[in-house]
């Protein structure tokens, strides 16, 4: 009976093992003026349907390989005002879709605005009460969420040869607020963390203004809808004619309706498919080539 008992659970652990999650601590210097309590805080949240993380101090990122790599990699920022991260819809369910089309994808977890029991309703509630307090909590806490990017196409890079990527297809897209992290990534690489290409997915326009354009400036592929509740449909706009009026492979994709935050979930309209538009994209400007039919 016990042989039978110490059978099944070397058996139970091995089988979670296998299905674990290939988790990357990303470096990164500790801020001297933003401090949490607590650790990462992971649950459904009600209010916004989705399962979210909240809390970050440490940045990570969970590892999504394809069953044949085509070289191409993406580093998924998730979007939540800088409160939250919409980890599934906007990160895990993003990741496996790409990896389906031979890319392989990496979902960051940058660091976050301190917050409590439940960040989600912390930022609801103060945009209803002071919107100008949520501007003030993120100010500190971009450029750390920023540099955690920078630091994670810098280690992606590194360690191509082990992920079996290449050096110079290393992207990242990022929404929301992950899509003003991927802008601030664009502003301020250097050669070694460059990404060679970007996607901001309805970037937060409004609170990580559009700049001007580095000489560097990689390819980039804008997507946003018109009818976003939060007004980000000019600035995505503006972020696009930047890149273009400096001569910059830009693309822009503006459906006329999808509102705010749609990631991967289904609507029933055009927007749904904004991913494949992204993949189209990609193969058009050789960042990555089609999958290999099994």
């Amino acid at each position: 009976m016990i042989r039978k008992i110490i059978v099944s659970v070397i058996a139970f652990l091995t089988i979670n093992c296998s299905l674990g999650q290939e988790i990357i601590n990303i470096p990164h210097e500790k801020s001297t003026e933003t401090t949490w309590e607590g650790g990462e805080k992971s649950y459904f949240s009600k209010i916004w349907n989705n399962p979210v993380v909240t809390n970050v101090s440490v940045p990570t990122m969970e590892v999504f390989r394809p069953k044949n790599p085509n070289g191409t990699s993406v580093i998924i920022a998730p979007g939540g005002a800088l409160y939250a991260l919409s980890i599934k819809s906007e990160g895990t369910d993003v990741a496996e879709w790409l990896a389906k089309k031979g890319i392989t994808a990496f979902v960051l977890k940058y660091r976050l605005v301190p917050t409590g029991e439940d960040g989600v309703q912390e930022v609801t509630t103060e945009s209803q009460t002071d919107p100008q307090r949520i501007r003030e909590r993120v100010a500190p806490v971009m450029p750390l969420s920023i540099a955690d990017a920078l630091s994670a196409i810098l280690y992606v890079r590194e360690n191509a040869a082990s992920f079996g990527i290449a050096t110079d297809k290393i992207g990242v897209m990022g929404f929301s607020a992950g899509g003003a992290v991927t802008m601030g990534v664009a502003y301020n690489c250097i050669e070694e963390n460059r990404p060679d290409f970007i996607v901001p997915v309805y970037p937060w326009t409004s609170v990580y203004t559009v700049q001007t354009t580095p000489e560097n400036a990689p390819p980039m592929m804008v997507v946003c809808a018109s009818d976003d509740p939060l007004g980000l449909a000019p600035g995505s706009i503006e972020l696009y004619s930047s890149w273009h009026k400096a001569g910059k492979q830009v693309a822009l994709q503006m459906f006329s309706k999808g509102g705010h935050g749609f990631g991967m979930s289904q609507q029933g309209l055009p927007s749904d498919n904004w991913i494949e538009r992204f993949h189209d994209w990609a193969i058009a400007e050789n960042l990555t080539t089609k999958p290999i039919e099994n």
